[in-house]
């Protein structure tokens, strides 16, 4: 049998594409978004009291990722992604149905016009994601002490980061400078590079797509240099 679902909503976040999107909420706390509601989910009806709760679940659909199909193993970054495991037992963007589940923070809630808008904390979702459900975090069911991480079990480490002479002028010139700046800062410590690349030299100078700015950055381990931050032009 199948189904089709209708998405509730769609995000709106600094992240404009897949690569450093943390891979996992939390990881970038300054790393604020949206969630626009959309269609007959679009009314203040459909969230009244969400306010009580300081956190929800947010289910979402990869849809970037929907026509590449999936696998029945994956390799996991957090195992150097050359050991393979079931994609049941992972949390890979490659699914059978594409859907994936994040913990955010509840901000706020507020009208803009006709558009009833959630604001949310410590997102790790592309901008434009479609949300096709939302539920209350309930701490004394969702939170088990006594759960066991696999090979996940702790977070992951942390590169320092830096700003070059350069990038850091330009940093400066940029409205919001600080807030923008705490969240580069926080996805690059990530280290967003493939795992292959992880421990070995490498001269490569990344860039990637946050806010509306093209951030450029070099990794000497356990370093992340950012080289240059200008107006990303597609």
């Amino acid at each position: 049998m199948k189904y089709s679902l209708t998405p509730v909503g769609r995000i709106q976040s600094p992240f404009k594409e897949k690569f450093a999107v943390p891979r996992q909420p939390g990881l970038a706390p300054s790393a604020t978004a949206s969630i626009l509601l959309c269609g007959e989910a679009n009314q203040e009806d459909a969230i009244r009291g969400i306010e009580q709760f300081s956190h929800i679940w947010v289910l979402f659909l990869f849809d970037q990722n929907l026509e590449q199909g999936w696998t029945p193993t994956v390799r996991p970054p957090r195992l150097g992604g050359n050991e393979r495991i079931g994609v049941f037992a992972s949390r890979a963007t490659f699914r059978p149905n594409g859907i994936g589940m994040s913990v955010v923070s509840v901000r706020g809630v507020r009208k803009v016009g006709n558009q009833v808008v959630v604001d949310i904390g410590s997102c790790d979702l592309v901008d434009g994601t479609p949300v096709i459900d939302i539920k209350p975090y309930i701490p004394y069911s969702d939170a088990i002490e006594s759960a066991e991480g696999g090979y996940a079990g702790e977070a992951p480490k942390t590169l320092d980061v830096i700003f070059s002479t350069n990038a850091a002028h330009q940093i400066n010139r940029q409205k919001d400078c600080e807030h923008k700046e705490q969240v580069i800062r926080e996805v690059l410590a990530q280290d967003p590079r493939p795992a292959y690349k992880k421990g070995k030299v490498d001269t490569k100078e990344y860039a990637v797509h946050l806010f509306d700015l093209n951030v450029k950055f070099i990794v000497d381990e356990p370093l992340i240099t950012v080289t240059a931050i200008e107006a990303f032009c597609d």
